[in-house]
Parts: C-alpha cells; structure tokens; sequence
C-alpha cells in the first residue's frame, strides 16, 4: 500500500481491511481494562464502522462537527473512522479537561453529535451541550440516549437496510479530518484543524522509520500498547500507523498497570510522553543502586559499555567478552520485564532528558526520541534506529521540509502542517506565513543532518543581566533525582533563580539541598539554583497545573506560588 496515493484516513483502514480480508477473523483491538476475552477482530471492527457510518449519516451533513468523549478503549478508533466516513469531522475532548475548557470548546466548536463513553463522561458536558446537539453514548447508561449495542442491534434487524458496501470516496487528502484542541500553557483552548493528508503524511514517514524495526518477513504482526490518551494528536496519528501496519493493539488499564500490562501485551512498539521514561528512569535506577558486589559491576559495565555502542565508540576484545554476558545478564532480563519482544520505545510531546536516553538505550531499552506539535499532525522528526544521537529528535520526515530562521527558530513547510486554528484567522496568520509554521521553538541542523531543540522561545527566562535561561533544562536535571517528583524554575528579570521542588518530605531537605549544590557545579553562573522551597502538592491535570500532554501550565504555578517565590529574594 502507498500511503501517499490514499486519499484519506477512511479510505486507508478499508483498504487494509481489504488486505486483510481473507483473514478477518485477525485480532486487532482488546480492552485490558475488562477480563472477558473480548478481543475485536478486524471483521468485527469493520462491520461496526459501517453500521455506525449509516446511522451518523442521517444525523450528519458534510463538515458537521462531533465531539468525542472517552477513555482509551476499542470503540475510540471505531467512531473517529465512522464519523469521517459519515462526512463529519472529529473533536476529540480529553477526559481530563476543566469545566471551563468543556465549556469553550462546545460553544466554539458548535457540535452537531455528542459521543460519550459513559455516564461519567456525559456529566462533565452534560450543562454546555446545546439542545440542537444529538447525543449518543458507547454504554448503555441512559434510556433517552442512543446506545452503540441498540443502534448495531436495531440496524442489524431492519429487513428493509442495508448498509453501505462501499466506503466515503468523497473525501480527499485537503479536508478537514479532526480538530484537535491543544490546551497550551496559557489562555483559552486552540483548536487545531488536521486534514486527512496530514495525518497520512505522518503515516509515511513513521512507516519509513518503523519498517526497519518491523520487517514485513517477520511471522508476528507488530503489537502495540497505547496508554497516551486518543485525544492527544500524537495517539491519535499513532492509531492510524497501527492501522497502516496491520497491527494487533491493546489498550491500557492505566499508567500505574503499565508495567503489568506489558507483560500481557507484550509490545513490539510503545509510544509515550518524556514523564514515563522519567518514572522508568527513576524505578530502574533505584533498582540498580540496591544491587551489591558483582551484580553492580555487571550493571555498571552494562551502562558504560551500552554507552559506548550507542555513540558509535569502538569495544576491544575484553569489552566484546564483557558486552557479551552485560547483554545475557542484564539487558535480556531487563526486556523480559517489558514483555521480552520490545524492539522501541518512541519519546515525544516533549524533550527528552539526554541522560535518560543515554540510559535507557545502554541498559537495552532501545529509545527514539522524536519531535513534533499539534500543529504539524504532528511529527517533524526522529531518531533512526542504528542511528541514534541522542541529544537530536533525528532527521526531519522526508513528508515535511524544515528550515531555521535568522533568530534559530524552527519553521515547518508541508502537507502535515495544520489547515489553522478553528474559528481563529489572526493567531492562524500569526504561526503560519507563507506557508511556514513558525513553531516558536530554537534549534540547529546538525552536520549529520539530525535537528536538535535547543531551547523554546517563549519560556526563556531572561534574567537582570540579560542573560537568556532555559527553565525546562534545568527542571529536566533536578528531576533526575529520586526524592525530587516535580520542578518549577523561577528567576525572570532577578538577580539569580530559585526552584519550587515537589517532594513527599519535608525530611528530604537536606539531600535535596545537596544534590542542588552537586548540579550548580555543572551549571553555569547564570543557571545555577541559589534557594528553593519544597512542597507537597504535585502539578497535576485536575489542578490546573498540567496540561493533559503533561507540560508545566507556568502561568497557573506562578498565580498560586508566586508569593512563596518571591520570598526567595
């Protein structure tokens, strides 16, 4: 299949569904957060978009928008293809979103059709849904709502229907597919406009990379676990790469069963946002830190060596010899606790510490760090597998051009690049000029051709000096350290900067003190953390602090601890 001759998302899971045909009994999407064995079949899949794609139909014109609402769950992937084959477009809600948030996005969207999963998430919407709006829901909760299992059952049972044989064929790569709103760290939500070529874009140039970990002669169909919610524009595209692949996809109980869903799933692929190779980071390292005699000799071995394979460095004949045990001993035991078929991990949505990924690379855990934004569909780059550098997000996707401006900020040209803000001309002309996003991040094209971040311009710290301090650096370094869950870095227009450090005690003052004063040592002048106040509330989505794509919301954290910072000084 070419992905740059299919024309849009509907069209490209029917046709690998044709692929599939003579073999539509294959399992495609399990739940785990339910026992049954109730794994969907690709022909189960396929049946139910088409009798959902019928009844959205009668209740959808061309364009008309729908809302969905709805934890990670098979169903998900089933009413995005339904609605756009219906002609409608997607607005996918996280389940984590303010009531403010819900509120700005029904009245900007304007919703012909509101589907959620459950009572839990109707309530959340239920007061700014418009009387006009339809609602459905995926359980059965409510007698005055349609249900999936009544409209599958009704529809099946009316002798007179017959549901469409043939997918939507008018719909072409420039229309709109979804709108992604993005939260950001300030102000109202925006609502990203992705057309279907944008997405299949991004398909290419993940397939281009994903191949290589995939061979096609390989007997076992790629299994993924996806745990990043489906409302994030990075799971969402990454739904439609599985569905390019012909993957089998389980979906997650929780980020606190990860690692035992793992095991069931036993991933060849995993996605995930910087928080978790940061947990995984710190879970390991504190496992290795226990370890005594040879076994910490081994595990240091592993690291170093591991290091020096992935720079490319290279190993005499007594490293090969000790490689060679580091790998039956360590890191083979270490896959095994991810499942024992992990051939990557892919980090996005925000940058990945180069310690972490030095880290877990050498220990095993092979790790491509990638780079994109909602507005780009949204990747722009990665790592290549055999060819990592780790302190890069790797060459930019053939599918989209990249280009830095005179003041180092990145801009992006191509098909992946977002059609603009929903209901929003003046911000859409204000990122994107002549055709270039300008993404509002800094960064280089290495000799190599690889693109490095190298800081982000609208959450630079400029200090009295004039200096220009990346916050996010410095916070990324403090929170390699166990006792430290969470960092804020403070310090725009003063003298020195001072840190907010989230930590379960109180009792870990003193070690924290000392680990500060260890990382000013490799901190320059400017960077270096003069005071800090511990406390015990976490940043999180429920208060504010977070956004859902868990980046530090700095204008929440400042309005609620300014006062304590500036006690600082």
């Amino acid at each position: 299949m070419e992905l740059n001759k299919i024309n849009s998302l509907v069209e490209l899971f029917f046709e690998k569904y044709k692929e599939q045909n003579l073999k539509s009994n294959k399992l495609f999407l399990k739940c785990l957060r339910r026992e049954k064995e109730d794994f969907l079949t690709w022909g189960q899949v396929e049946n139910k978009i088409r009798i959902l794609s019928e009844y959205l139909k009668n209740n959808l014109s061309r364009g008309d928008r729908c809302v969905l609402l709805s934890e990670n769950r098979p169903e998900w992937l089933i009413v995005d293809i339904a609605i756009m084959n219906a002609g409608g477009v997607t607005v996918p809600l996280f389940t984590t979103y303010s009531k403010k948030d819900y509120e700005y996005i029904l009245k900007d969207c304007k919703p012909k059709i509101c589907i959620v999963s459950n009572d839990t998430q109707f309530k959340k919407i239920e007061k700014f849904i418009s009387s006009e709006t339809k609602i459905l829901s995926i359980e059965n909760f409510n007698q005055k709502i349609d249900n999936f299992e009544s409209i599958v059952e009704r529809i099946s049972n009316q002798e007179d229907f017959s549901v469409s044989q043939d997918f939507n064929k008018n719909i072409n790569r420039k229309d709109l597919a979804c709108i992604i709103y993005t939260s950001g760290t300030t102000g109202n939500p925006k609502g990203v406009m992705l057309s279907h070529g944008g997405i299949l874009s991004n398909c290419e140039g993940a397939l281009k990379i994903l191949n290589t970990i995939v061979k096609k002669s390989e007997k076992e169909r790629p299994v993924f676990l996806t745990w990043l919610p489906l409302s994030h524009s990075y799971e969402h595209t990454v739904q439609f790469v599985q569905i390019s692949l012909g993957a089998k996809v389980y979906y997650a109980e929780s980020l606190e069963k990860l690692l035992s869903n793992m095991l069931v799933a036993k991933p060849t692929i995993m996605t995930a946002v910087p928080r978790f190779y940061q947990n995984l980071y710190t879970k390991i390292s504190l496992n290795f830190s226990k370890q005594k005699g040879l076994k910490k000799k081994l595990i240091s071995n592993t690291i170093i060596l591991g290091t020096k394979i992935l720079n490319n460095e290279p190993l005499n004949l007594r490293e090969k010899i000790i490689n060679f045990f580091c790998e039956n001993l360590v890191r083979n035991k270490i896959k095994n606790q991810f499942g024992g078929k992990l051939k990557a991990f892919v980090s996005g949505g925000g940058a990945l510490d180069k310690k972490i990924g030095e880290f877990l690379n050498s220990i095993g855990l092979q790790t491509l760090q990638g780079y994109g934004l909602t507005e780009t569909s949204p990747v722009v780059s990665c790592n290549i597998p055999g060819k990592i550098k780790i302190e890069t997000v790797g060459p930019p996707f053939e599918t989209n051009m990249v280009k830095i401006a005179n003041d180092g900020e990145i801009l992006i040209k191509g098909e992946n690049v977002m059609l603009g803000y929903w209901n929003m001309k003046k911000e859409t002309d204000e990122v994107i000029k002549n055709g270039w996003l300008h993404t509002g991040d800094i960064g280089e094209i290495t000799d190599d051709g690889n693109l490095k971040i190298t800081d982000r311009k609208k959450e630079i710290i400029v200090n009295l000096g004039g200096d220009n301090i990346s916050p996010s650096k410095i916070e990324n370094l403090l929170c390699l350290n166990e006792k430290i869950k969470q960092s804020f870095i403070y310090g725009d227009k003063k003298n020195y900067l001072v840190a907010l450090i989230v930590s379960d005690s109180n009792k870990n003052e003193n070690d924290i003190q000392f680990y500060i004063e260890n990382l000013n040592k490799d901190l320059s002048i400017v960077e270096k953390i003069k005071k800090f106040k511990l406390i015990n509330d976490e940043f999180t989505i429920e208060n504010g602090m977070l956004t859902p794509t868990l980046k530090l919301k700095r204008k929440k954290i400042l309005e609620k601890y300014k006062e304590n910072l500036e006690k600082l000084y």
